[in-house]
């Protein structure tokens, strides 16, 4: 069952469409993603949900109730924003309970609820201080609480980590999901960072320009990105996208006589991971080593083909000196295509290794015994 459905939602600012006409649907119990850059649409399409901003046009329900210009206090839902909006003067106690006092939840009610969230959010410990007294991880706790002590079955947050350190966030990233889980709430999460996205959503809707780019699982947008935009987002380091054009033998990268495909080349991009391109010993595509940049597990490399830039991630340590060549390959199947002027991905026989029934010419410029 769907708890939130999004039709054709618009949101004007003057002549500046905020929102472009999007649709969608949350399922009950999911943990939905909002992901984009700043400016495309994501937050105020969080707001337009939560009855804080009225769309333009288009129509949202929540359980199968037209609530589109129903007032925030009528959709039973609870909201976490990016600043933490707790009373200084209040203790963690009274930061949490006091939604509840102004909906004059009685006393026992209150209390019963309230050692149950702060065991649910380990502020057990913690009532009695003040917001001062607490480190950014416990204030994002308190305002999860005083989230989830509504009892709503629906919480939209809106960039809630944004505010702690790297080290809080992935921990916080952990507790966040496992409550949602506990507790089976349904959660629509507006986030920038697609390590955020990637690592929590049931469902990611990736937002660009005010519209959906692409909407699906993890998985599905990292593995058969759609567009060029949601390729380079998605993944870090971003997707390899290099410019081909046509060869006298088939497709070539631009700028290199490396042939990577039987078809034309011309107004169409290729798509490589970057822990999907190999360093080989011998045979492959000529480029340079232009960095190093060690991660400890891993280090990705900065490389150039002909006048193109791409990164490769390779496992453990690599060293090598700037301007030191090397020569690189890959499998056929991590390929991806895309159409240059429209930015959508291409499917079918597309005249490139492991699409095209032909023989494989990547296999002789890749390595010397076909495929690297």
């Amino acid at each position: 069952m769907a708890a939130i459905e999004v039709e054709e939602i618009t949101k004007l600012w003057g002549a500046t469409r905020a929102v472009d006409g999007i649709s969608f649907a949350v399922e009950e119990g999911s943990f939905v993603v909002l992901l984009g850059p700043s400016g495309c649409g994501k937050s105020t399409t969080l707001r337009i949900l939560a009855g804080l901003e009225e769309p333009s046009s288009g129509r949202v329900r929540i359980d199968g109730r037209d609530m589109t210009r129903a007032a925030p206090a009528e959709r039973r839902l609870s909201m976490v924003f990016q600043s933490y909006a707790l009373f200084p003067h209040l203790d963690v106690r009274e930061n949490i309970l006091f939604g509840l006092k102004v909906r004059k939840v009685d006393r026992g009610e209150r209390e019963r609820r309230l050692a149950r969230v702060a065991e649910l959010v380990g502020l057990s410990d913690l009532l009695d201080r003040k917001p001062a007294q607490l480190s950014g991880g416990q204030r994002q706790r308190v305002a999860l609480a005083r989230a989830i002590i509504s009892e709503h079955p629906i919480c939209l947050m809106d960039e809630p980590l944004s505010n702690l350190d790297a080290k809080l966030r992935q921990e916080m990233r952990i507790e966040l999901r496992a409550l949602q889980r506990r507790l089976a709430m349904t959660v629509v999460y507006v986030t920038h960072d697609q390590a955020e996205a990637m690592s929590m959503a049931d469902r990611i809707i990736l937002m660009r320009a005010g519209r959906i780019e692409q909407e699906g699982g993890p998985d599905e947008l990292y593995e058969r990105p759609a567009t060029l935009f949601a390729a380079s987002f998605v993944g870090t380091p971003p997707m390899n996208l290099l410019t081909l054009e046509d060869g006298p033998e088939g497709a070539v990268i631009a700028g290199t006589p490396a042939v990577v495909g039987n078809g034309p080349g011309r107004g169409r991009v290729l798509g490589i991971r970057p822990e999907h391109v190999r360093i080989l010993a011998e045979g492959g595509i000529p480029a340079e080593l232009l960095a190093t940049d060690y991660l400890g597990a891993d280090t990705v490399i900065s490389a150039r083909i002909g006048s193109q830039h791409l990164g490769i991630r390779v496992a453990g340590r690599f060293r090598a000196a700037s301007g030191t060549p090397i020569r690189i390959g890959w499998s056929p199947e991590h390929l991806h295509l895309f159409d240059a002027r429209s930015g959508r991905r291409l499917s079918g026989s597309v005249g490139l290794p492991g699409t095209d029934p032909a023989p494989a010419r990547i296999a002789a410029t890749t390595s010397k015994g076909g495929r690297p």
